[in-house]
């Protein structure tokens, strides 16, 4: 299975000019943190993409994307109908094929010399499969996120079946419906902002959008429908996940950037300082 396509959403209008936002990568150079989510899917084997906004924001975007412009198809979203509508106007881009589908409002930051859209790409084409990228997280923060319930894949590390998806579960929702055998108590495994994600996911939001008569249309149903109908596998990956949306959450996406990039030691060395520096601080 090859994956040449990425499908990036960054239509909602409350978070426009999140992607938007410049940070400092980890070689030391500013960037915006859609260049950033290019460059690792380039590297990591994606050759084009398509990223869906709002209306009149493409210039914008295009301008934060730099010389790989030139391989965006930038798609507006009429209507603010949900991210499972955002998704779908990616099909004429995506056609009969595979695709990493990246959230705009997300950074994930790998621990491991590959990145995480390149370990994410690998387990799909071993399993030939579509693939959700998770990470554990405390039930405090299921507000927040999707999140999925299933087993671990006999015989593999980090790999679940996935047979059941939530979007924001209550903890008590989580507790009866996406226990997973083998996570610490108060965790559940919610969805990093990374997928592999096949052609027939198309289907199934049409689907919804029909049953929708014009209303929202959301992501996450279409997935549980979509672990009831084919094999669909969650990884843990070696990285974090930032949702720079949040509170604080661009300070700690860059935090993490800079500890794992070439500026470390200074960075350490200033952190220690401020500290230090602080009244009452022994």
């Amino acid at each position: 299975m090859k994956i040449r396509k990425g499908l990036i959403t960054a239509a909602a209008r409350t978070q426009r000019q999140l992607p938007l936002q410049t940070l400092i990568d980890r070689e030391g150079e500013p960037k915006a943190a859609l260049r950033i989510l290019l460059e690792e899917a380039v590297a990591a084997g994606i050759e084009e993409f398509c990223v869906v906004v709002c209306p009149g924001a493409t210039e914008a975007y295009a301008g934060a994307a730099g010389d790989l412009a030139g391989r965006i198809r930038f798609v507006e979203q009429a209507e603010p109908r949900g991210y499972g509508h955002a998704i779908l106007q990616g099909r004429e881009f995506v056609g009969n094929e595979a695709f990493l589908h990246l959230v705009g409002d997300h950074l994930q930051v790998a621990q491991a010399e590959r990145s995480c859209a390149a370990q994410l790409l690998e387990v799909a084409m071993a399993e030939e499969t579509a693939v959700s990228a998770v990470q554990a997280t405390r039930e405090s923060l299921l507000s927040n996120y999707g999140a999925v319930g299933g087993k671990l894949v006999p015989g593999r590390d980090r790999i679940y079946q996935i047979d059941t998806v939530l979007e924001k579960p209550t903890p008590t929702e989580a507790e009866v419906r996406l226990l997973v055998p083998g996570l610490r108590a108060g965790f559940y495994l919610c969805f990093f902002g990374l997928h592999v994600l096949l052609p027939d996911l198309f289907e199934l939001l049409e689907e919804a959008d029909r049953e929708s008569a014009g209303g929202l249309v959301q992501l996450s149903p279409a997935l549980h429908r979509l672990a009831g109908r084919r094999r669909y596998l969650a990884c843990e990956l070696l990285g974090h996940r930032y949702d720079i949306g949040e509170a604080y959450g661009v300070f700690f996406a860059q935090l993490a950037l800079g500890l794992e990039g070439k500026d470390r030691d200074a960075l350490l060395a200033r952190l220690v300082q401020m500290l230090a520096e602080r009244p009452g601080v022994r």
